[in-house]
Parts: C-alpha cells; structure tokens; sequence
C-alpha cells in the first residue's frame, strides 16, 4: 500500500444526484463475502484505491453489500486488479456513514493510483435483516477474465522480453487456460496486442503453431471471441466459455488462438524495425512517473498545447496510447491529474471511435478562454510492455522502500549472476531518475554519493563505475558505464544511493513576463557594494574606479510557477544555509537560475549569478494557499500552483551588460540548472528569447519556454538574425 498523497478531501453528497451507486465484490481467489471492490457509477464499474483506507471505510461498503459489518480488507489489488476508472481515492469514512458517498474522498474520478493499488473488502458472512439485492451486485462468477498473457513457444523467444507473440492464455483457478481460434479476427487480436502494450497487431504463421499444439494438451476455457477492436480488455469483448459440461476442445476450430504484435519504438529489437516505426512529431506525454503515462500534449501549428478533459475517455486516450507507440489505454485521466501544463489549450471535447491513427483524427471543438483551464487538462495512463527491467536494480539499506543503496545484477568472470553495488563518484539526480523509473518508484528526490547513513550489515562489493545516464533511459544498463570498474572509494560508505518520490514538482517560468519587463538601468557604483559581494556583477567591475562609475544592467522581472505534484523545496535543509548579513536574507541554494546571454552561435557573452535569495509563495492560484514566507527564518519553497516573484528592481535580477556590444542575442534563463532538486520534467526549465541591443536601448522578442515550440521551428530560432529598425524580420 503507498503512502497517502495529498489532495482535496472533499464530501461527496453530490454524487447523490447522479442516480444510485451499485457495489459487487469481485477478483480471484476469494470467497462470495470477501474481494476487490468495485463502485458502478456515471454507468461504469471502477474501483477504489487503498490510500488511507481503513476498517472504518470496509464497514460502510460491506453494509452497502448486504452484510452485516467487516471483519478486514485488503490493499496493493490482493483480489487482482481491476479495469477501467479508479473511482474514489484517499477515502475516510467514520464507519456510521450509510453510504461512501457520504465519506470524505478526493472526489469521484479523481485519484492518482493504479490498478496495483485496488483495494478489496472482507466481510462477516452475515446478512443485514430484509436484505434484498436490489441496489448491489454479489459478483461469483468464476469464468471473469482479468488476467491474460502471451505464452511464447519457442525458447529462445521465452528469454528474450517483450514477449510479441505466443499462444492467448487466461488466467483461471490458479493455472491458464486456453482460447479456442474459432472464428479469430485481426480485432480479437488487436485487442490483445494493446493489453499487451503494443499498438498494431500483424498476421501469424498458423501452420508453425499447428505443428506445436498438436502435442499439447489443451485446456479451452473460452471458445469464441467477438471484439470490436476498440475495447480496453478482453472482458469487455463478448465470450462464449466452456463451462462444465461442455467439451474441452476447440468447436469448430483446431488451434488455440495465436497473437503476434509489433512493438512501439522503444521496445523493439530490430534495427530496421525501429527506423521502420515511425514514432508521432505532433502528440507527447509530459509529467508522467513511468513510461507511458503523462498530460497530453498536441502541436498545433509550431506550438505545443493541452487537451480539456471535456467528455475525455478512454477511447480518445488509446488512441494517444497507440500514436505513441504503447498499448492501449489503463486509464483517462481529468483535472490535471499529470500536473497542469501552460500555454495554450489546443483541443476541447475529443471524440474518436478508437480505431483513429492520431487524435488529429478524431473530432474535436477548438477552444475558447471561457471553455477550460489548465486545472481540466487531459492525460493518460497507458499499457506498456513487461520488461522486467525492475528484476535487475535493487535498494538496499534504507529506511523505507523509497530509499538505499543502489546495487544491479550482473555476470561476473565465471557467468554468474550477483548482485553489486555503484561507485558513487559522478552519481547524479539524472542517474537515480534512472533507478527510481526501472523500480516503478516515480521520481528521484535525491542522488546520492555517499550513504553512509544506512545499513550496512548486508552489502556487497562494487561491480560498476563511471555511470552517466541523460534521464530518460528505461533502465541503469542502457547508461553509459566504465567498461572497466574504476572507483577511487570503494568502500561502502561511498556507494551510489537514491532517495525516490510517487510525485515531484515541476517549475516554469512566465516567460512573457519576461519580454514585458524588460529595460536597460545604468547602475551607479555605490549603489553595487552588496550585489557585488553576492558575486553579481561581471569580472570587469573588480577592475572598476569604485565607487565612481556605473553599470549597465539588463533588468527584468521573473516569475516562477510550480505546476508539477510536489512542493519544491531546497535540497539542503535550513541548518545549512548561508545567512548574507548585505541583504539580510538566507541563501538555501547555491546557484536556483542562470541569467545569460549568448551570441547566435551559442557561445556566452554575458551572464548573472542567482543564488535563491529567499524561495516562498509570492501568489497562489485561487484555493491555494501559501505555505512558505523567508521572514523570520521561515521555511522556503514553492507550493504546488504558487509562484515566486523576483521583481526587476531587486537585487541581482539582473545580467551585467557593461561589457555586451550592440549586436543580436539570444537571452537565456535556466531554472534549477544543476538538477539540484528533483523536477517531473526538467526540459522546460529553460527560456529563451531573440535579443536586440543597439547600445542605448534592448528589445526581447520571442520569449518562450525550452520545449514550447515544434523542433523545426526552434532551430529556426537558433538562425534568427534579431531586428532591424526596430522591426522583427522573419524569414
């Protein structure tokens, strides 16, 4: 079970007036008075995740049921996991309530679980007097489908993952069984492929698994299969089971049936293949904990922009899944559940039947600003294929599941498997955003060099140094490495260790802010003593005639919002910062942006140092509230939909430009450029805009966030040759 997140907790009297709820239990193995709960509202079955869940919230659901109270519940989907929407989240009832509806949650629909999260009930097999089963479902049926596999044949095949192709297996009473091929359709089988984590289905060679099968002995759970294409699971496709009398083989056909997928991109083995794949320029997924999952992200024209979660479902999110390179959709997500994203909101009321090759073919309203907010932003969950990657990475040592030493599996010199730790020289935060991915743990708050802090009792020798990895690899063995171990520590204290989170934060800066503010200040000397102490002035003013004189400074006002999940909060704690008596504040970072200026060809020609004079709420979005204010010592960060003003005629919010010819540039701010504090997504912590300075006066044009524009069009703004008279020229 994971921790609880934070979240509105709200009453959910308003789910009263959307018709009757119905309940049943559920999941495998179980009995008829225990299993995975399931909730049946707005005409869909869901479940319930077991972030705070509680004997309490099972007294209330078992009395829903019909019985007379619980005797337990379970976490972590012991019953198995469900499909479809995780209706309640973070759910705390008193235990007197009469319905969960009447229970504090996040809401109905919002949560951020998973399936592995479902929780289950176990209660007393009593019935409450007069019980009838009018408004609740007791689900015994045997013969529901929830798991299915791939079972390949041949065994190379067997070791190699994913697994593409293989006989359809089902899950039932403890073993698998078979799926007779009678009548068998590219739609049965591209049903399974996105279950799967694939995105297209391709023919099979029958006559090779003919020549298999006939040596086996088949058990036919299901004999015929009707999908239409578009369902999420094979549950949801109509069946036909063998039960009971019925005969085991196969009517009307020969052959268990037999599915062969083609992998997305990122999972297949083939060189040609992977050119052959063409991944999507004009749909991304940002914010997301593991891969395949994020806020979508659609480009329109040259510029990136969200999707309202307006009649969102998931049949426009499997579409995304699949243009993408992934299977079909877990889940479509609402209420920016990802994180909201900003710029512009380029889709409204999505509809697509399912079978669409890109969302851009779905149909869809354009939006309007009284339409949607960011706080509706639409994203998904996606199926992705198992790779057992988290098999091969493990922590050790610390004091939850979240943290310890990193230590991977790999062979030595006589082909062994054991398992060794990593030098912690040169380990970063982009390492153990590594780790903390392959082990399905979200986000690395920390990177750490050395863990001496830890257990230790139970370690083992170092088997890998020198590992750099860029941050968005699916596991530590697709980084870099010494091809030879080479670590000047070596000893356990100096091991590489992680510190990983189920969410982070995610800064960006106002970025027309920025292009509205700016001015040029000739600064006088005198007025400089603090910012130059602070190291804020370029190297020539050591060598100025103070205090006679000035500098010319580049100002501009700066705003710096958090819309990731998490709070961002300084890597040190307070005991550590440095109190600046000039300025009377505390720094709680060493460098928190980069101010600077560079030529059209990249290289610097002017830079400002910012260290975070003090991090807190300068605003908030309406309903939150600010958590965090630098008077009197107090704590510092950013909360979750707050930002942090830094006003152009503070100190040091500024590049010294004394220096700078009159020429074009390109003026670039970097938030958070040592990867200090652990970020969702760090590829829109830099902004860019065209400059022009003509020795008197400067003009920014342009302004845009790092990852706001189309690929093409940003390397055109690398060539933009600035303005002329005062005019923009565009090529």
């Amino acid at each position: 079970m994971c921790v609880a997140k934070s979240g509105k907790i709200v009453s959910q009297n308003e789910s009263l007036k959307t018709g009757r709820l119905k309940f049943r239990l559920t999941g495998y193995p179980r009995k008829h008075n225990e299993g995975r709960i399931e909730v049946f509202y707005k005409d869909e079955w869901g479940t319930i995740c077991d972030d705070d869940f509680s004997l309490a919230n099972a007294h209330v659901l078992c009395r829903q049921l019909g019985f007379v109270s619980a005797t337990g519940w379970a976490h972590s989907a012991k019953y198995g996991k469900g499909a479809g929407k995780i209706w309640l989240d973070n759910v705390q009832c008193s235990g007197s309530e009469m319905s969960i509806a009447l229970c504090k949650s996040r809401g109905w629909g919002n949560s951020d679980c998973t399936h592995d999260e479902d929780a289950g009930v176990i209660c007393k097999d009593e019935r409450l007097p007069g019980y009838t089963d009018t408004d609740n479902v007791i689900e015994v049926d045997e013969y529901r489908i929830e798991e299915v596999r791939l079972q390949p044949v041949v065994s190379m095949v067997k070791r190699r993952l994913p697994v593409t192709e293989g006989v359809v297996e089902v899950r039932f009473k403890g073993g698998w069984a078979q799926v007779c091929d009678n009548s068998w359709t590219p739609k049965n089988s591209r049903v399974i492929c996105g279950m799967m984590g694939f995105p297209h289905e391709r023919k099979v060679n029958k006559s090779f698994y003919k020549l298999y099968t006939e040596r086996q002995k088949n058990h036919f759970l299901v004999h015929s299969v009707a999908c239409l294409g578009t369902e999420m699971h094979l549950a949801a496709c109509p069946l036909e089971f063998n039960k009971g009398n019925a005969t085991a083989s196969c009517p009307g056909g020969v052959l268990p049936a037999v599915v062969s997928c083609i992998p997305g991109p990122l999972y297949t083995h083939s060189l040609a293949l992977k050119k052959k794949l063409k991944t999507t320029t004009s749909v991304r997924l940002k914010g997301g904990t593991h891969q395949g999952e994020g806020r979508v992200e659609v480009l329109r024209g040259s510029e990136w922009g969200t999707v309202c979660d307006d009649r969102w479902n998931l049949q426009a999110a499997s579409v995304v899944c699949r243009e993408l390179g992934f299977g079909s959709a877990k889940e479509a997500l609402t209420g920016a559940r990802m994180g909201q994203g900003v710029g512009p909101i380029h889709m409204n009321e999505v509809q697509c039947s399912g079978q669409e090759r890109s969302i851009w073919n779905c149909r869809f309203k354009n939006i309007t600003s009284e339409d949607c907010q960011h706080t509706e932003d639409a994203s998904v969950r996606c199926n992705t294929p198992y790779m057992g990657f988290h098999k091969m990475v493990r922590i050790t040592g610390g004091r939850s599941q979240y943290e310890g030493r990193v230590e991977v599996l790999s062979l030595d010199v006589n082909r062994t498997q054991r398992w060794g730790l990593l030098c912690g020289e040169g380990w970063s935060t982009r390492e153990a955003m590594v780790v903390c991915r392959q082990l399905g743990l979200g986000y690395a708050n920390h990177g750490l060099q050395e863990t001496w802090y830890w257990d230790g009792s139970n370690v083992t020798d170092m088997a890998w140094s020198g590992v750099k990895c860029v941050g968005d690899e699916l596991a530590l063995s697709q980084c870099q490495r010494h091809k030879v171990f080479s670590c000047q520590k070596t000893a356990t204290r100096f091991a590489a260790g992680v510190i990983c989170s189920e969410t982070a934060s995610d800064l960006v800066l106002n970025a027309p802010l920025v292009q509205q503010t700016v001015y040029i200040e000739d600064r006088p000397l005198h007025m400089l003593y603090c910012a130059a102490e602070e190291d804020c002035l370029s190297k020539s003013a050591a060598k100025a005639n103070w205090p006679y004189g000035h500098r010319r400074l580049l100002r501009f006002s700066s705003e710096i919002r958090n819309i990731g999940r998490a709070d961002f909060k300084p890597k040190a704690g307070r005991h550590s910062w440095v109190w600046h008596a000039c300025h009377g504040h505390y720094h709680s970072m060493d460098i928190f942006t980069h101010y600077d200026l560079l030529s059209l060809n990249g290289s610097k020609v002017a830079e400002g140092h910012k260290a975070s004079f003090c991090l807190e709420d300068s605003e908030c979005q309406d309903g939150v509230a600010k958590r965090y204010e630098c008077a009197n010592f107090g704590d510092q960060g950013i909360t979750v939909g707050c930002w942090d003003l830094y006003r152009h005629d503070i100190d040091c919010q500024w590049v010294d430009i004394t220096d700078v010819k009159p020429g074009n540039y390109i003026f670039q701010v970097v938030i958070n450029p040592n990867f200090e504090v652990a970020e969702s997504d760090f590829t829109n912590n830099a902004m860019k805009c065209n400059c022009k300075y003509d020795g008197h006066r400067i003009w920014l044009h342009n302004c845009h966030i790092g990852d706001a524009f189309s690929e093409e069009a940003e390397r055109k703004f690398e060539k933009y040759p600035g303005q002329l008279n005062n005019q923009i020229t565009r090529k």
